[in-house]
């Protein structure tokens, strides 16, 4: 007989895996996105998914019922990463963003991030921006920096969520988007010029 999350009662293996389903069905565009940034692959985004989800189904008995299932899969998610790919990866090391100039594009938003994406003034500017932009200036950051920018920033996960997720103190999580997004400003900054020249050129071509 299968186990329905704690505090549940005992449900068939069929009924276990159904009421997992409907709790991971709703997340796996997120998770995706999320598997995306990790490998950069496709192929290896959906396979490490699919690690991912059997793990978690062989672990759901743990899984506490009425908490964060989001948290606790892509915490999941997160350590089958670890384990399979990320010493298989040559650009897993973090690079000093203290190096790196302050710039551009935010220069009203040099503070700490909030605890909450949704109050936060960058993501109104990242809005207005192409989200292949935003997505390909993330794309460009070291491994440890671009996963808790998208979390934060894409994925509208606060702090806390992030720090379950990456398993890491809630004061790295701060650090790491704060230089995350020091490194953003010139990323994005290259991108909407080079797509100004760009446009420019092929004005000036007609």
């Amino acid at each position: 007989m299968g186990t329905l999350p704690k505090g549940g009662k005992s449900l068939s293996i069929a009924t276990e895996r159904e009421s997992f389903d409907a709790q991971l069905t709703p997340i796996l565009d997120t998770a995706y996105r999320v598997a995306s940034r990790m490998t950069r692959n496709a192929d290896d985004a959906w396979d490490l998914i699919h690690d991912a989800a059997l793990n978690a189904f062989r672990g759901y008995k743990n899984f506490e019922a009425g908490t964060n299932f989001k948290a606790w899969f892509f915490k999941i998610l997160t350590n089958t990463y670890i384990r399979k790919y990320s010493k298989a990866r040559p650009d897993n090391v973090s690079l000093d963003a203290g190096e790196a100039p302050e710039l551009f594009i935010y220069q009203n938003t040099q503070h700490t991030p909030p605890e909450s994406p949704a109050s936060d003034p960058e993501r109104e500017v990242l809005d207005k921006i192409d989200e292949e932009k935003v997505s390909a200036a993330i794309e460009s950051l070291p491994e440890d920096y671009r996963m808790a920018c998208a979390l934060y920033l894409l994925e509208d996960l606060s702090y806390q969520e992030i720090a379950d997720i990456l398993q890491i103190p809630i004061g790295t999580v701060r650090s790491r988007i704060h230089r995350g997004r020091n490194l953003l400003q010139r990323a994005l900054w290259d991108l909407v010029h080079t797509g100004e020249s760009a446009q420019e050129s092929s004005e000036d071509e007609e």
